[in-house]
């Protein structure tokens, strides 16, 4: 009988159970990820009132080019 308590002592302490740390680190984790990336979304906007003034000369214009990568390379 001793044995059979020991055997049901163990199956019951092993069972798997849900990981609840686990999944609440990757919940917390995309909560934070949201929030720093729409703070850091908002914040990329320029500032109100500067909306519709220029570009700084010493900010470069970046021209797109229509086939980056294909062709000759420019010296």
């Amino acid at each position: 009988m001793l044995i059979l308590m020991d055997a049901v002592t163990e199956v019951a302490t092993n069972t798997p159970h849900f990981p609840i740390a686990f999944t609440a680190v990757y919940v917390l984790g995309f909560i934070a990820a949201v929030t720093i990336g729409s703070i850091a979304w908002y914040n990329s906007k320029r500032p109100p009132g500067w909306e519709d003034k220029d570009r700084p000369d010493i900010v470069p214009e970046v021209t797109k080019e229509e086939t980056p990568g294909i062709g000759e390379p420019k010296v």
